[in-house]
């Protein structure tokens, strides 16, 4: 889980420059955004998807 969240990081981080360049118009805008918002809520549902309360175990 740990490899997949530093990976989820680096994609941001790479998308996050492939904006630069699209605003440098070095590389197209209409794809760097939605890559960039995909991988910021990739991210974010899986920091959630970690912390979710799964319910209490039944009583026997």
């Amino acid at each position: 889980m740990l490899i997949f969240l530093i990976f989820m990081f680096l994609c941001i981080v790479v998308c996050f420059f492939l904006v630069i360049l699209s605003l440098l118009h070095l590389f197209p805008f209409w794809v760097s955004m939605p890559l960039l918002l995909l991988s910021i809520i990739i991210f974010t549902h899986t920091i959630n998807e970690r912390h979710r309360f799964k319910g209490f175990r039944p009583s026997r």
